[in-house]
């Protein structure tokens, strides 16, 4: 999204003013001048991830086996036994086919998708060998699902562990080039550190001065820059470039890229696409040229439907499930102030309509002119509200609304809106109409999906980002919808609530 930021000038004339190579410090365990250090390296990630799930697979087929026996669903025969170890090669091995070791450049989302694929798949291949050598009397159900389900949901969470384990001494990541602009350049770098699960750790920015040279901006000289980036891809053992330079004139960039391809082995270019693409995006030779094709998963009918169904099996069983938390918590309401325990508010829906949207009430019966004397004559409160529409210490909450709201425990109402059709589990966030001149020409992106009791900017800052990041997240999420998207922010979503961050 930074790259949005550009001027218009720039695009016409091509990048301006001459390099001015700014070397980082390397990584701590980068050999300098040794091709094989990173090499190494690498190696040693792939092996850690392998037995990280080795072991992973081990103790799940243990607990699996363990659990079993209590069950009283019979006892572990030579068979089951014999196929514990060809199954847990079949699975790391379609891991590694999925390019899974490392998966560097992978997103989350990405990782979700590709570690269930891994455990279907070879759920299926086990099902067909036991079917094909007629052992599959011998193969006990209740272990397989118990070992497959504790694969599905234990893999994601070990991996990310010995990830970030890698990364705390200094072993995950691959050595990376940036070549970019200035102000872009710096942006990309944080946005990389931010983003550290995608690998790319750079040791090197290249970028341009973007000043005027007399009064109007002159084609760059690219030829040392990119002779100096590629001298220390050589001298580092570097083998990935990344050209954050959208606004670079297309010949001038095929030129860059054609030359660095002799250095590096990958090389990534950020296109100037920014609110355009998603992450369903597929490069395409359309008759020898370079076409960009995009899938809007929600205009696919079958694709509204199965998300359908997924909230109403999810409000259905968690509401079923969480029902006695929820008559405690009516019972706390009720006992800490007078009123009612729900709480409904007018909020907009999809295609401009409106809906009760309902939650705990967390907040005095008098709550609108409590906020009235509140914020008379105090200009930073005032503010703080027109800005976030939001206040860290509001006078309104309830003892018991202020320990519902930092776990979020007050929008466990909303399943019933959800059971209704009026929202999603997972959507944006459900807003007023006061808010929508906030969204701009993105609110058309807003009304085309249902709101969600939880989204992709409640798990990624929740009240701590400021309302124009909300939108653009808000914004991303109908572009990027899949799925895993949902299944990932879902996940996100407990963490969140377990740690209680940017909640009020």
């Amino acid at each position: 999204m930074f790259l949005a930021d550009r001027t218009s000038a720039s695009a016409e004339h091509g990048v301006p003013g001459g390099p001015t190579p700014v070397t980082l410090e390397p990584p701590r365990v980068l050999a300098k001048g040794k091709r094989w250090g990173v090499a190494w390296r690498q190696r040693l990630v792939i092996a850690t991830l392998i037995f990280s799930d080795i072991l992973l697979a081990g103790l799940v087929w243990m607990a699996a086996y363990a659990l079993q026996s209590v069950l009283g669903e019979g006892k572990l025969t030579g068979v089951a036994v014999a196929t514990i170890m060809p199954s847990v090669a079949v699975w790391v091995g379609l891991r590694a086919l999925l390019g899974l070791y490392p998966g560097y450049g992978l997103d989350p989302v990405e990782r979700l998708r590709r570690n269930v694929y891994s455990v279907l798949a070879a759920l299926a291949i086990l099902a067909v060998f036991a079917v094909g050598f007629q052992v599959g009397n011998l193969l006990s159900r209740p272990l397989l699902i118990l070992a497959f389900m504790g694969l599905l949901f234990a893999a994601p969470v070990v991996q990310y562990l010995t990830q970030r384990g890698m990364r705390r001494v200094g072993l995950w990541g691959k050595p990376t080039v940036l070549l970019s602009y200035k102000d872009t350049g710096a942006q990309f770098l944080d946005l990389l550190e931010q983003e550290w699960g995608l690998g790319y750790n750079p040791v090197a920015l290249f970028d341009y001065d973007l000043s005027p040279a007399g009064g109007a901006f002159e084609e760059a000289s690219y030829e040392k820059v990119l002779a100096d980036a590629c001298e220390l891809g050589r001298k580092q053992g570097v083998g990935t470039a990344i050209f954050a330079t959208p606004y670079t004139r297309r010949e001038q960039l095929a030129r860059m890229v054609s030359e660095a391809s002799d250095s590096f082995r990958q090389i990534l270019i950020m296109p100037n696409l920014a609110g355009v693409t998603t992450s369903a995006v597929i490069a395409r030779d359309f008759a020898g040229n370079l076409a960009v094709e995009m899938k809007y998963n929600l205009l696919d009918p079958w694709a509204r439907r199965l998300k359908r169904t997924l909230d109403l099996f999810g409000a259905v069983v968690g509401g079923l499930l969480i029902s006695p938390l929820l008559l405690a918590i009516v019972i706390a309401i009720k006992l800490d102030s007078p009123g009612p325990a729900f709480y409904g508010h007018r909020r907009l829906g999809t295609r401009d309509g409106h809906f009760l949207c309902w939650k705990f009430r967390t907040m005095h019966v008098n709550a609108e002119g409590l906020l009235d004397r509140y914020l008379q004559g105090n200009a930073t409160l005032q503010a703080e509200w027109e800005q976030n529409h939001k206040l860290c210490n509001d006078p309104r909450v309830t003892r018991v609304g202020r320990l519902l709201r930092k776990v979020s425990l007050d929008e466990l109402p909303q399943l019933w809106n959800v059971l209704l059709g009026e929202m999603s589990l997972t959507g944006p966030r459900p807003i007023v109409d006061a808010e929508v001149p906030k969204y701009k020409e993105d609110y058309a992106l807003y009304k085309r999906i249902r709101p969600g009791m939880s989204g992709f900017w409640q798990v990624s800052g929740r009240s701590d980002t400021d309302y124009d990041e909300r939108v653009a997240m808000d914004s991303y999420y109908v572009r990027n919808w899949s799925v895993w998207l949902d299944v990932f922010i879902l996940a996100r979503t407990v963490k969140v609530v377990l740690y209680g961050r940017g909640a009020y």
